[in-house]
């Protein structure tokens, strides 16, 4: 990136004024009072006009992240200093943890008396929702409009980043972050596993069930998994659900307009992963072994498949080289669409008690441009909107394929939330309910009608809080 912040101010403001101009007329169903930039002011009725950091005094912007993989670490690490050289008055205080450590202790963090300027925040109830509800983050619509950040992204991905102005649900109302990276739960494979037992890629889904007895018989280990951090099963279990044509129904219970849970997609998917563990297709004690250890056996040469997001490929690729692919879960029937769980990264967030809210859009708007976009494609990430440095990787390595898998899954729809984004207490409540089935200690065909009763109970009481909150206006 140029180094001189002037000439560099100036492109932002002409590519933002071209992307206000386009905005609402391309979207102009999608767009929410703020987001098209017309008579939008920044906090405390500040002008419209591009913020320039250089212009904010001496400021330490202090942010939250849970980038700690190899490809991640290394584009945030690369921005952060661009950043820092083109504001050489900012200085980044970057707090990096794991997403497990960041999402037990993130909610303290910002209620304190000296958060977090920026922080990345999961997207749905137990996360986003509850901080903004608690009124610790702080609401980005006049940005967006500002750095035309609702043309640069797909509506579906960035209505995720949404919460309604009563704080009760999330999908639509006003924006509370933006992500940086895509990613989806893909089949990574080890080419050399499959070809020492003679197994051909699995074209369908059908053809990689009918794989895993063919991968066993032959000494081999055909799925690595690790569970230990609880979330790997749902991240399973959301691919084996999709597979069973559960994808378009759990998207709307996971949005809180569907049917729930209790259904043949959700009985098929758990008792694929029962199935899976009793015949030794998953490794022993998976529940504990850690996430991070069981892709080292992966890329070890220690199982044929590896079911996981995105976000591990630059890890992977560097030990396993040629040897690694990835795809979507192939799709039913041979030639049709993918379907998987996914969607983007965490939000990028900005905390209501930042001094310093204008650096810290300027930040974002950085960390997710198109120069970012290749920064991320060079270190092996998948960005939400790959730029012209995707379109130069080789088809047949695994970020070329990473990147076409994800083309195919926006072209098709194929995208289905987390699981974990259904209710304020879902993640806690299925890590377990899973870890339960793989121990075997709760029957699958019970997780369905389990599902379903904390579904509803929520449902009830948004339904209550929505009737009361009503009836007192």
């Amino acid at each position: 990136m140029n180094s001189h912040r002037h000439p560099v101010a100036a492109r932002r403001r002409a590519a933002a004024g071209a992307a206000l101009a386009a905005g609402c007329v391309l979207l102009a169903t999608a767009c929410v009072p703020g987001t098209d930039g017309s008579g939008a002011t920044g906090p405390g009725g500040t002008s419209t006009a591009v913020p320039d950091p250089a212009k904010a005094g001496k400021v330490t912007l202090t942010v939250w992240d849970q980038e700690i993989r190899g490809g991640q670490n290394a584009e945030i690490q690369r921005l952060n200093a661009e950043f820092e050289k083109e504001y050489p008055n900012v200085r980044i205080k970057r707090v990096s943890r794991s997403f497990s450590d960041l999402k037990t202790t993130l909610k303290l963090a910002i209620s304190g008396n000296n958060p977090p300027d920026v922080i990345q925040a999961n997207q749905g109830y137990p996360d986003m929702v509850a901080f903004v509800q608690a009124g610790l983050l702080q609401p980005l619509d006049n940005y967006a409009g500002i750095y035309g950040w609702n043309t640069r992204y797909p509506n579906t991905l960035l209505n995720l980043n949404r919460v309604s102005a009563d704080g009760t649900s999330f999908g639509t109302g006003r924006l509370y972050g933006i992500s940086q990276t895509g990613e989806y739960i893909g089949v990574y494979y080890n080419k050399d596993v499959l070809k020492k037992a003679k197994v051909a890629l699995p074209r369908t889904w059908p053809e990689l069930t009918a794989a895993l007895p063919k991968l066993k018989a032959a000494g081999q280990l055909p799925i690595q998994f690790g569970n230990l951090d609880k979330y790997p099963a749902i991240h399973t279990f959301g691919a084996l659900d999709a597979a069973a044509g559960g994808g378009p129904g759990s998207r709307d219970s996971i949005l809180g307009r569907g049917k729930g849970f209790d259904n043949e997609a959700t009985t098929e998917a758990a008792r694929a992963l029962a199935d899976w563990t009793a015949k030794g297709y998953l490794p022993k004690g998976a529940n504990g072994t850690g996430y991070d250890d069981a892709a080292k056996q992966f890329a070890s040469g220690k199982g044929a498949f590896l079911i996981t997001g995105t976000w591990e490929l630059a890890d992977l690729k560097k030990p396993m080289g040629d040897k690694l692919g990835i795809m979507p879960p192939p799709p039913a029937t041979a030639g049709g669409n993918p379907v998987t769980t996914g969607g983007q990264g965490l939000a990028w967030s900005v905390t209501s008690k930042t001094k310093h809210p204008d650096v810290a859009a300027a930040y974002l708007d950085h960390l997710t441009g198109a120069h970012a976009a290749n920064v991320m494609s060079q270190e092996g990430v998948l960005p939400i909107i790959p730029g012209s440095e995707a379109a130069t990787l080789p088809k047949d390595s695994a970020d070329g394929q990473m990147v076409a898998g994800w083309q195919a899954l926006n072209a098709h729809d194929g995208l289905v939330p987390y699981l974990d984004y259904t209710t304020p207490t879902f993640y806690d409540f299925l890590s377990a309910k899973l870890q339960d089935v793989i121990s075997g200690k709760l029957d699958p065909d019970r997780l369905g009608p389990d599902m379903q009763k904390e579904y509803a109970a929520f449902l009830a009481q948004q339904k209550k809080r929505g009737g009361a909150e009503g009836g007192g206006a």
